[in-house]
């Protein structure tokens, strides 16, 4: 039951990571469309933090 449990656990985690970074590469791509560079350097900084780059 514990196994199955952090079994569990870690594809939330897997997914909640893919998403994360699904959304951040949407939002870079919309701020690179726009030429918003210092929103660039921010998405880039929060891709880095959260070792997604």
């Amino acid at each position: 039951m514990n196994r199955n449990r952090n079994h569990e656990a870690q594809k939330a985690a897997a997914a909640h990571r893919a998403t994360l970074q699904k959304l951040l590469e949407h939002r870079l791509e919309v701020a690179r469309a726009k030429g918003d560079e210092a929103l660039i350097r921010q998405l880039e900084q929060e891709a880095s933090y959260l070792n997604l780059d």
